[in-house]
């Protein structure tokens, strides 16, 4: 995977990647407004494993926005959430706390280059994996990068966070 050169049209995402200097590859696909699922768009636009294939999405734990990083294939499970965190409930984040709080719009929210930096959690699943997929900060542009980048960069924990 080679580092990929700087462009004008950089997302935040792509630009911290930048600037931290680590390897990943951008992976766009046309995005399709009637998708009923962005992360199965992806996945299945790329022809990529959907379990290779994450969303971010953003949660309230204990009234603090929080991140949980998880397999397209599969649903985020609010409780093991708030668990990873030191919490004790989580609710879904209403969608525009996520993207003011992001800077991105539902269905293209990055774990990375967010304005805020929130708590984020990686689910344990992507470990096993040399790369994974997450949004790189609009819809139908993916980034693919190691999971131990990923959970460097935002300062993420990991954790079995995901349902099958």
């Amino acid at each position: 995977m080679a580092k990929a050169k700087k462009s004008k049209g950089g997302t935040p995402a792509t630009v911290a990647l930048e600037a931290a200097g680590v390897p990943f590859t951008l992976h766009a696909y046309q995005h399709d407004q009637a998708a009923a699922s962005y992360g199965g768009e992806a996945a299945q636009a790329l022809g990529v494993d959907p379990l290779r294939v994450f969303k971010t999405l953003v949660a309230e734990v204990d009234g603090t926005l929080t991140v949980g990083v998880v397999p397209v294939a599969g649903q985020l499970d609010l409780k093991a959430l708030a668990t990873a965190v030191g919490g004790k409930r989580a609710t879904m984040a209403d969608p525009a706390a996520a993207e003011r709080s992001s800077g991105y719009v539902r269905g293209g929210i990055s774990p990375l280059g967010q304005r805020k930096a929130l708590p984020t959690v990686l689910d344990a699943s992507a470990l096993a994996h040399g790369t994974i997929y997450v949004s790189a900060g609009r819809r139908g542009l993916e980034v693919e990068l190691a999971p131990g980048d990923l959970l460097r960069l935002t300062g993420a924990v990991s954790a079995e966070i995901g349902r099958g």
